[in-house]
């Protein structure tokens, strides 16, 4: 009979042992040279329909394999925390909260047209990593949530795991791709069950980090009709931050994606791929532009995938690229972009105000987070 030492030694050596093993298949960075990761793409292009949509099951199966998500959680039961009504020039805003797990809260803002109309498209916004201030606060991420909501669109923006309100973990614990992508799953059930919101009408954007959101969600969740996800997709770059390349998703033994495949898994649904001349989607007409495009055309669906690429900017949500994006969420989801330009046929973003994050925030002195919710990575960890 082995003794409690020698079985407690077992354990600990196998746990290292697989975990080491997880960490070896990481794919992190910069894990391709720009150089291999064109070389995997043009290996991998599929010969048809039937062996691309063969290799897509595998990718989707190694995708929740390796954030271990094969089974979503049940959603909570909890009634959505709403509250801090602002009316603004043709858009209201509201602070939100709701579970995503029991006691692990999403939170976030949502942004609806103030014209009443038959029926609302919905567009979720996860956004990427940035300071001063973090994420759902920053100027570029209110300015085209507000902008969507004059469009017509009803818009929900939450937090990144560890960031804004979302503070019940850190950011870069060592789960928070898992966590996030269900966080997006709940936000998704929330922004549906909007009064007049169109299930088949449904958008989601997002920049850097909020971009591998959006194509890890458009990629799991069919309910996603439209995505554009901005400055992320590359054939060599994986996702810099333990939220997006932290589990492994990528790869497992002889098996290997990249995120251009995974995007692809978006086909034949609109996309749009806006990228730049500044960071790790500097070669998308040529690479990675091509390979998806070639997917679509198996299903005969090229016209549903663009590219825009601004080759003298760099890596952020820009102005221009944000104009790419409404344009395109017009073109597939019914917006009147014509609510939002001036008379020479401009977009103006003018009325939509940028709010100081104390308006903002979900929990303060008035709101204080609810008492259930569970705190600290240990306890998150556990949940999950």
């Amino acid at each position: 009979m082995k003794t409690l030492t020698s079985i407690l030694l077992t354990t600990a050596i196998y746990l290292s042992i697989n975990s080491f093993a997880q960490k070896a298949e990481l794919c992190q960075g910069a894990y391709f040279t720009e150089a291999e990761g064109k070389a995997f793409l043009d290996s991998h292009v599929p010969a048809s329909k039937l062996a691309w949509e063969t290799r897509a099951q595998k990718i989707k199966a190694q995708i929740r394999a390796g954030m271990e998500l094969e089974t979503i959680p049940a959603k909570p039961k909890s009634t959505p925390i709403i509250h801090s009504k602002r009316t603004m020039d043709g858009y209201t805003i509201e602070n939100v909260a709701f579970e995503s797990l029991p006691g692990v809260y999403v939170t976030g803002n949502l942004y609806r047209p103030i014209k009443k109309q038959k029926s609302y498209a919905g567009i979720l916004c996860p956004h990427g990593h940035g300071e001063n201030p973090h994420g759902r606060f920053r100027e570029q991420t209110q300015k085209r949530c507000a902008t969507l909501a004059r469009m017509g669109a009803v818009v929900f923006v939450l937090d990144m795991v560890g960031q804004g309100d979302a503070k019940q973990t850190e950011h870069k614990f060592s789960k928070a791709l898992k966590l996030n992508t269900i966080d997006n799953i709940r936000a998704l059930d929330f922004l549906i069950s909007q009064p007049g919101v169109d299930p088949e009408r449904i958008g989601v954007t997002g920049e850097s980090g909020g971009g591998t959101q959006t194509f890890l969600l458009a990629a799991l969740d069919p309910r996603v009709k439209v995505s554009a996800p901005t400055v992320m997709v590359s054939a060599h770059f994986f996702g810099g931050c333990v939220c997006e390349s932290g589990m492994p998703i990528h790869k497992k033994g002889d098996f290997q994606t990249n995120n251009v495949e995974i995007a692809a898994l978006t086909a034949p649904r609109p996309m749009l791929l806006t990228s730049d001349g500044g960071d790790w989607t500097k070669n998308t007409p040529e690479v990675e532009f091509p390979f998806i495009q070639n997917i679509y055309s198996l299903y005969g669906k090229n016209s549903e995938v663009e590219n825009v690429h601004l080759a003298e900017e760099k890596h952020d949500y820009g102005p221009s690229k944000r104009k790419a994006m409404y344009i395109f969420m017009t073109k597939h989801l019914n917006l009147d972009i014509k609510a939002v330009s001036d008379a020479q046929g401009n977009i103006d973003e003018n009325p939509s105000k940028v709010l100081d994050q104390k308006d903002l925030e979900v929990f303060n002195a008035a709101h204080p987070r609810p008492a259930n919710a569970v705190m600290g990575d240990e306890a998150v960890l556990k949940l999950l």
